[in-house]
């Protein structure tokens, strides 16, 4: 299988050309840049410089995980209009471009932030939430859904929180402090975020790229995908578990009014989570290398 990766200098996309390579398929990285990923020579596309280039569609499929990182700075009003044209600018672009490619499957990123955020169980079958998150995933959604009037077979990836040894949550650094979590767990400084009761729909990186590669072989699949292990966690268990993993004391918590004032709306980040259930992974018979939070960790960490 040939498989376009728009995006695929970033975390998931570089273990997903990894993924494709090792099993015998064509990855193509395709980036701002054009830079090689895993080996593998890559294209550059910048999609405001217009269409892809041609090859970016002549294959059998496309994975596109491309947008400017959503936890990378403040929300000003500039920085929201870029996370979300960022995500939307490139889908409505490669969509366009599929009418005259060869690709038979879209894959496409969202967001567990598609369901807002609260204590009540969300699946496939839940409805948006009303937030800035869920707005942009909202669009987003749209936006690669017209690709099934080319006869494109369209999926939606609504990713958690995803873990992982190289990056992800756990290595990104928390705007102001210029740190990340695990550089404060391991300073002796970690603990829960305000009350630690949100709930966090965690997945280690290896089932993402496994439930992606689900996504690609299974005609019959379409529409959205929660991808979060199937047991979520609240915040300050995320925090415990993180703390024994790493040998390291779990009860210094970052108080959540500190984190409204530094961070603004941005803090619903740290704050707010989503109870959010694999469901239609767990019906197709996915089987999860890691369901249990503190042995994923472990697998990432120890």
């Amino acid at each position: 299988m040939r498989v376009a990766v728009v995006g695929a200098t970033g975390l998931i996309g570089g273990a997903l050309v990894a993924a494709l390579a090792d099993r015998g398929d064509v990855p193509l990285p395709v980036s701002r840049g054009g830079d090689t990923v895993r080996g593998v020579t890559g294209v550059a596309w910048d999609p405001a410089d217009g269409p892809p280039p041609p090859e970016v569609v002549q294959v059998d499929a496309v994975v596109n995980l491309a947008g400017a990182g959503i936890g990378a700075a403040r929300w000003t009003d500039d920085r929201k209009r870029v996370i979300r044209e960022s995500r939307i600018q490139t889908t409505d672009a490669l969509v366009q471009a599929l009418g005259s490619g060869t690709a038979g499957v879209l894959v496409n990123a969202s967001a567990a932030g598609y369901y807002g955020t609260g204590e009540e169980t969300v699946d496939e079958t839940s409805p948006a939430g009303d937030d800035f998150l869920a707005e942009v995933c909202t669009s987003w959604e749209a936006a690669a859904v017209a690709a099934e009037q080319r006869s494109v077979r369209v999926v939606l990836l609504r990713t958690g929180i995803v873990l992982a040894s190289d990056g992800g949550a756990l290595h990104d650094p928390l705007p102001p402090l210029g740190v990340s979590q695990l550089t404060l767990f391991r300073l002796g400084l970690g603990g829960p975020f305000g009350g630690g009761r949100q709930w966090q729909p965690w997945i280690h990186i290896a089932d993402v790229v496994g439930a992606i590669l689900l996504a690609l072989d299974d005609d019959s699949l379409r529409g959205p995908l929660n991808l979060s292990a199937p047991a979520p966690v609240r915040q300050r268990e995320f925090a415990s578990a993180l703390g024994r993993v790493l040998h390291r004391p779990a009860f210094v918590p970052t108080p959540g009014f500190a984190l409204r004032i530094l961070l603004g709306e941005m803090s619903t980040l740290a704050l707010d989570g989503q109870r959010m259930l694999p469901a239609a992974l767990q019906a197709r018979g996915y089987d999860f290398r890691f369901t249990d939070l503190e042995a994923a960790l472990r697998d990432l960490l120890a």
